[in-house]
């Protein structure tokens, strides 16, 4: 088994590119509650690392578990799904 399939991917979307080489990304997931069957919306934020800073918010992106980067960032972009509609 290879190394690269053993690694988490999450999808999400850009929600801040004001650092240097790192984007801020907002990934959804919908949990179903076990004992009143209401679906929510849980939402977490994870800092991923952006080589070139060419991921702008808005983009919805790929993003893949890596080696501790920075305090608070263990993500790297792998790959732009969609990009956002300029305003």
């Amino acid at each position: 088994m290879s190394a690269t399939s053993l690694k988490r991917t999450l999808t999400g979307t850009v929600v801040s590119d004001k650092m240097d080489k790192t984007v801020t990304v907002l990934v959804e997931r919908k949990i179903k509650d076990p004992l009143v069957g209401k679906v929510t919306r849980v939402s977490k934020k994870y800092h991923a690392h952006d080589e070139k800073n060419e991921f702008r918010p808005g983009d919805v992106v790929a993003i893949e578990e890596c080696r501790p980067i920075a305090k608070t960032k263990s993500w790297r972009v792998t790959r732009l799904i969609e990009k956002a509609e300029a305003v």
